[in-house]
């Protein structure tokens, strides 16, 4: 491969930036560079760089071996000054250095990659860990990384090895007496395997919000406070307030952080009869997105009005205007003094919180369809043992079709396609 560099860091001014190269000739490129010895192997070392007898900078230069780096290859990582002119006049040195090439996007985590460093769900754990902006989507993005994933489906490969190697015994001997019955063995495996899988299908979604996002539709009747309440938990003017009935046409969003954990407001249209297209148009998309949202708020002037949609378990009903009812039970809050705003935030940080416990390992919709593959190859393998005349060799079959799918969770196969996909989210320098 050739020997590629980017900047790793951040572009624009700052205290340091670093440098990164990767390949046969990392080392080599440094060492032109330096007045001095490089430096032992993982140690940083203070060195001038020096291009044609003009000094481009001091860096801290730190030098990793093959095998024992990030992308598998020798690298090495020069921090030098923040500054762009630093930065650029390294950049184009480099460029001038026969062998070296500036690295393409996710290109060295690509490496990582193909070397065996990482594997494909670890690659998007670090994609999602650098995207990562709550606390929650952090530890996420950083047990993918570790390698949950993979070692998950690597116990769920041996199982169906097994279960593999036993339904090969009876077709290799079929003319043959095997000693032992081995269709309880594999109707065991398989139906463990089964449950285990759909527990993680089942969690998939809570895992997939975490990572996206969840989403609370703020709804109700029209001027019961709705846009300022939104308003008042976003801290600005997000939503236009008005005395005027119908104010509020489409969805407003809001992104936030609650608890940890990234979560959409949505501010709607009042939900109303009504003789205006226009509004009726935004109170059919208010009732739309309060659906499929995972969480409902609904506003109310007093206790005890209509409410326009289907409670579930966990939806809130939330006296509004509370500023001006006085004192009273349960949940209320006025977005206009900021009363009862706290207690609304815990209530709403304690339910998402509480599903997350739910998740599953699977944190993306590429995970959660490998694994349903799996599943419908498991489920007709267990079908064939379970019937009156097992045939062997189609159990076999969607065993490994079952094996294939796993495989391509974690990139054991896969297509070009897919990866180029994947790396096309990632930065220069990673």
């Amino acid at each position: 491969m050739d020997t590629i560099y980017a900047l790793a860091s951040a572009r624009g001014r700052a205290g340091v930036s670093v440098v990164r190269l990767s390949g046969k000739g990392a080392h080599e490129a440094v060492r032109q560079l330096t007045d001095r010895d490089l430096p032992a192997l993982r140690q940083a070392a203070l060195r001038r760089l020096i291009w044609q007898g003009e000094v481009l900078d001091e860096a801290l230069v730190i030098l990793f071996g093959e095998g024992a780096s990030f992308t598998g290859e020798h690298v090495a990582e020069l921090q030098v000054h923040g500054s762009v002119a630093v930065v650029a006049a390294l950049l184009r040195v480099l460029g001038l250095m026969p062998g070296l090439r500036l690295a393409e996007p996710g290109e060295f985590t690509r490496r990582a990659l193909e070397n065996g460093c990482l594997d494909l769900a670890q690659v998007e754990g670090l994609a999602d860990l650098i995207d990562a902006e709550t606390e929650a989507q952090r530890r996420q993005a950083l047990r993918v990384l570790s390698g949950h994933i993979g070692q998950k489906v690597e116990a769920w490969r041996q199982r169906i090895l097994r279960a593999g190697a036993l339904i090969e015994a009876t077709i290799d001997f079929a003319d043959e007496d095997v000693p032992v019955d081995v269709t309880p063995e594999v109707r065991g495996l398989l139906r463990t395997l089964l449950d285990e899988l759909r527990a993680e299908i089942s969690g998939s979604e809570i895992a997939e919000r975490i990572r996206d996002g969840f989403e609370v539709a703020i709804i109700g009747a029209p001027n019961v406070g709705k846009s300022t309440l939104l308003n008042a938990l976003a801290g600005r003017e997000a939503a236009i307030t008005s005395e005027i009935a119908g104010t509020t046409r489409d969805v407003i969003e809001v992104r936030m952080e609650i608890a940890g954990l990234p979560v959409t407001l949505l501010d709607t249209a009042g939900i109303r009869e009504t003789g205006d297209r226009v509004e009726a148009i935004g109170i059919s998309r208010a009732m739309e997105r309060a659906a499929q949202a995972d969480l409902r708020i609904v506003l109310v002037e007093t206790f005890g009005d209509p409410i326009p949609v289907d409670l579930e378990a966990d939806d809130l009903v939330v006296l509004a205007k509370v500023d001006r009812a006085g004192p009273m039970d349960g949940l209320a809050v006025s977005g206009l003094t900021g009363q009862g705003l706290d207690m609304l935030v815990v209530r709403i940080g304690d339910i998402l919180s509480r599903r997350t416990l739910q998740g599953s390992s699977l944190i993306r919709a590429r995970h959660r369809e490998a694994v349903v593959l799996a599943v419908g190859a498991l489920d007709l393998a267990l079908a064939e043992v379970d019937s009156w005349h097992m045939r062997a060799e189609l159990v076999a079959e969607e065993i490994r079709r079952a094996m294939r799918a796993l495989d391509s969770l974690i990139g054991k196969i896969g297509t070009e396609d897919l990866l180029g996909e994947i790396f096309s989210s990632f930065c220069i320098g990673k």
